[in-house]
């Protein structure tokens, strides 16, 4: 019966020492692919930092171009700004001119602004427009004798 027992022990273990034998070839297997795997992924990360560090290069040149060219413009953006307060002043200086000039017209004809007249009737509204239909049309010839002298006040105004 010991030699049975023997027997049956030896040969268990046997079965174990091959059962053994494959797993740990099926873990070197395993093993060996996942060492492969991780010499590629660094393989691909010492790829890709060489390549990102050639993108930082590329940015940080865009950069130092971007800003060079930057000064190079901002004598003309400051030429533009002062060309828009140089014309904000002449427009605002025309509109004074026009609002002095109308005043006098209307201080000359002795008549009042037209947002000042408020006819009652519609009849009032009907001769006042023809009147002022009529006095345009008289004063059209000496109209522009008017519009010269403006122009040439403007013109004097801006030579100083």
């Amino acid at each position: 019966m010991i030699e049975i027992s023997v027997v049956i022990i030896a040969v268990a273990f046997a079965v174990l020492v091959v059962f053994l034998i494959k797993t740990l070839k099926a873990a070197t297997i395993s093993l060996e692919k996942t060492s492969q795997t991780l010499q590629e992924v660094q393989k691909t990360i010492d790829e890709l930092g060489y390549e990102v560090k050639q993108t930082v290069r590329h940015a940080n040149d865009i950069t130092v171009d971007l800003q060079a060219k930057m000064k190079q413009i901002d004598p003309v953006i400051e030429s533009v700004h002062n060309l828009g307060e140089v014309l904000s002043e002449v427009t605002y200086a025309a509109k004074q001119l026009s609002s002095t000039v109308m005043d006098k017209m209307m201080k000359k004809n002795n008549t009042p602004p037209a947002s000042n007249i408020t006819p009652s009737t519609a009849e009032q509204r009907t001769v006042n427009s023809y009147a002022a239909v009529n006095e345009a049309k008289e004063s059209k010839a000496t109209s522009w004798v008017k519009y010269v002298d403006v122009a040439a006040g403007i013109w004097q105004k801006f030579r100083k």
